[in-house]
């Protein structure tokens, strides 16, 4: 046996066979991916001609059946009713047209009730549930609210002011008073004597074009007000929320809170408060001394 490999004694296949059954094999899987398409075409197909068929019976009008009419048993009906309709009282048909007031009169008083002006709220509840009247009241020509700092009045004005030249406002510390320029005179919103003083220099007012003049009013000392002028009806201080916010406490107290409600927790888990824990920290360091 020879062990030299003669060209003749190569292994594999002869040149060309190789390809060929490999392009055998491509086109039998061509043949059969070409009739899985046209199934799939004709499956297509056949379900869009059904949708097609389906929409055109739906948008098809389907002729009403003729109905058996009757002629002898409506002849009677319509006689009968004729002749009950007849012998109908004359009294009955006028009273009939006589119910209802007539649609000009209706028209006017819903157009009446619409230019009436609904009531202003009187209780304090019911300021209470407004934000703009909140701890405050709705007056005839301005609404305002308050907490413990400061008290904002809002004072509606005419469509067409919508500068603020168009305003007059003059904020004192015991008086206030607002008013618009008509021409060359001016008509008055809101005048009178406060009945606190205010912090002027803190106190300032914006206009709101065409709505209102909101008027934010700095209270000289930290104390609840029951009216805004001198005269007028006071609300009951007792219905307020009197709690104060906290971005009305200063930094100051923000600390003192802070250590009050420490401590607080602090004593509900049996340890050393604020106080006490200074007291430790000095006797440490005598100690080490």
């Amino acid at each position: 046996r020879s062990s030299d490999l003669s060209e003749r004694d190569r292994m594999g296949f002869p040149p060309g066979v190789a390809q060929g059954m490999v392009m055998k094999a491509f086109k039998s899987f061509e043949c059969l991916a070409q009739q899985d398409h046209e199934r799939r075409v004709k499956d297509l197909e056949q379900k869009l001609k059904q949708q097609l068929d389906k929409e055109l019976s739906e948008k098809m009008p389907v002729p009403a059946l003729p109905e058996e009419v009757e002629i002898g048993s409506v002849v009677e009906t319509v006689t009968a009713d004729t002749e009950g309709a007849g012998n109908e009282p004359q009294e009955a048909v006028n009273k009939d047209a006589s119910i209802g007031p007539p649609v000009e009169s209706s028209e006017a008083a819903a157009s009446q009730s619409r230019d009436e002006p609904s009531p202003l709220p009187r209780e304090q509840e019911q300021f209470q549930k407004n934000p703009e009247s909140y701890n405050g009241a709705v007056r005839e020509n301005y609404i305002w609210s308050q907490d413990y700092t400061d008290i904002e009045i809002k004072v509606p004005v005419p469509m067409e002011v919508r500068k603020g030249k168009q305003v007059s406002v003059d904020l004192r510390s015991t008086s206030i008073r607002v008013a618009v320029k008509e021409g060359t005179s001016e008509r008055v919103l809101m005048e009178g004597t406060l009945t606190h003083k205010i912090n002027t220099e803190t106190s300032l007012w914006s206009l709101e074009p065409g709505k209102c003049i909101l008027i934010n009013l700095s209270k000289n000392g930290e104390y609840w007000w029951n009216a805004i002028l001198e005269g007028e009806e006071k609300i009951d201080i007792d219905k307020i929320n009197k709690e104060r916010s906290m971005a009305a406490v200063d930094d100051e107290e923000h600390a003192v809170l802070d250590r009050l409600n420490y401590d607080y927790h602090q004593k509900l888990q049996g340890k050393p408060q604020s106080h006490e824990q200074k007291v430790h920290e000095i006797d440490d360091r005598k100690s080490t001394r």
